[in-house]
């Protein structure tokens, strides 16, 4: 694997590799995986048997159309269908929200999921990026991020909470209040994709917020949650008109049979899927106290699962990267290709504690060498810059601040396209509501 390592990150660009490409190059056997930010506890064992036990009709057989799907999911999460519409992962519905609701700008904190800001710039909108403050911890200021908006000019407006990769949260009543202040964009996206892992606030989606207001979506993901992100489902809930035109344009079956499957399995396995995001929570204190004690690695607070820490002065986020798989055979996410982040940056997916105690024994050896804890791993490069791994991107970046692959056309013609004036440098910086019968399903965005 040693030889491929770089080829297969590179080749990837804004993302890692998969991880059947990575056992690919393997002797068959995945490393362990910390660049993932999926469920490790769910679904349980038996629910997996029961998959298996299934599987050829699973795959024989189309699924039931989406709308059977989202009607079951809807009522496990009392939430009505007409405010519903699922998606073959939050990524399919990000391309629709693109396509049909950003009609020329879109503003979003960096760093954070990718596809928030790839998506609209691949169909020529302007993305106008807030960038959240290190010296800040990377909190989001909703009320800076509003003026940043202001002074844009910005048409639509999204938020990620908690943040990928940082894991920053906000709370309901600020959400909210940012909300109705931006009560005259075109659209404000919520993405909720990690807030099943929060533990922050008893309950702080704003779902049923969203449905009332006529330019608000909120958009979750169940694969993370669900710890089954090769499935692709996801969900956006909005009032009946948002939500129905996203539906309009999606496939009748769109949603795979394991999707179907799953849905309709959850019912069953209610309190298993509680106990599994009350595990990942103590987790996450347990390797965020693990890893604080490693001498210069900073760890910011997270309510994801997963935390973003900044490696000692001196290590380079790709040489570890490097290190940790081919000599320890743990796959971490090095950020240094996330707009915003650098590859001083990791973020490590919450596991459990014999798992981290490996990572932290890796950790120890590529940072400090075999004698536990001496000199950082030798720098390569900077560790400020970024790359997205393509020319053309980081051209489109770096001149105009995101504005679209038009005006990068328009500036490699000679055009001489203007580029926006670069962002100001301030700025920092849920589980769905419980049925009747079960916890709280739900997740979302990428």
């Amino acid at each position: 694997m040693a030889d491929n390592v770089t080829s297969l990150f590179r080749s990837t660009a804004a993302h890692s590799p998969s991880m059947a490409a990575l056992t690919r190059e393997s002797d068959g056997a995945g490393p362990v995986d910390f660049c993932i930010p999926c469920n490790p506890y769910f679904p349980t064992p038996a629910m997996f048997e029961d998959l298996a036990g299934r599987l050829r009709d699973i795959v024989t057989y189309y699924p039931s159309s989406a709308d059977t799907i989202t009607a079951e999911l809807c009522g496990l999460l009392q939430l009505p269908p007409q405010c519903v519409a699922m998606g073959n992962g939050s990524t399919e519905l990000i391309t629709w929200i693109d396509h049909l609701l950003v009609r020329e700008s879109l503003a979003v904190p960096v760093p954070t999921f990718g596809r928030w800001t790839d998506q609209p710039m691949e169909t020529g909108k302007r993305v106008d990026m807030f960038p959240l403050q290190e010296a800040g911890g990377f909190a989001l200021d909703l009320a800076q991020y509003a003026e940043f908006i202001r002074a844009r000019g910005t048409r639509v407006a999204v938020i990620c909470n908690p943040n990928n990769p940082d894991g920053g949260f906000l709370h309901k009543h600020a959400v909210v209040q940012f909300m109705d202040a931006m009560a005259d964009l075109d659209l404000v996206v919520i993405d909720e994709s990690f807030l099943e892992f929060a533990d922050a606030e008893n309950e702080p989606s704003v779902v049923q917020e969203a449905m009332l207001r006529p330019n608000v979506i909120v958009l979750r993901s169940l694969g993370k949650n669900f710890g089954l992100h090769g499935i692709r489902f996801g969900y956006l809930v909005a009032n009946p008109a948002l939500a129905g035109k996203i539906r309009s344009m999606l496939p009748k079956w769109n949603l795979n049979s394991f999707a179907e499957h799953v849905v309709f399995m959850l019912k069953e396995h209610g309190a298993e899927y509680a106990r599994s995001l009350h595990q990942v929570r103590r987790d996450r204190m347990d390797m965020s106290g693990q890893l604080s004690s490693l001498p210069g690695l900073t760890v910011y607070p997270s309510q994801g699962n997963f935390l973003f820490v900044r490696l000692p002065v001196g290590a380079e986020g790709t040489v570890v990267r490097d290190r940790m798989l081919t000599e320890h055979r743990i796959l971490v996410r090095e950020c240094g290709n996330k707009i915003g982040s650098s590859s001083r940056f990791l973020r490590l997916v919450v596991r459990p504690q014999v798992d981290v105690r490996r990572l932290v024994s890796g950790l120890e050896q590529v940072l400090y060498g075999t004698s536990r804890r001496g000199a950082a791993a030798p720098e390569q490069a900077t560790g400020t810059g970024y790359s997205s791994g393509t020319a053309a991107v980081d051209r489109l970046v770096s001149q105009t601040n995101g504005a679209g692959m038009r005006g990068l056309a328009a500036q490699a013609a000679g055009a001489g396209a203007p580029g926006l004036a670069s962002a100001p440098s301030v700025g920092t910086g849920m589980p769905l509501p419980a049925a009747a019968s079960a916890p709280a399903v739900g997740a979302g965005g990428g």
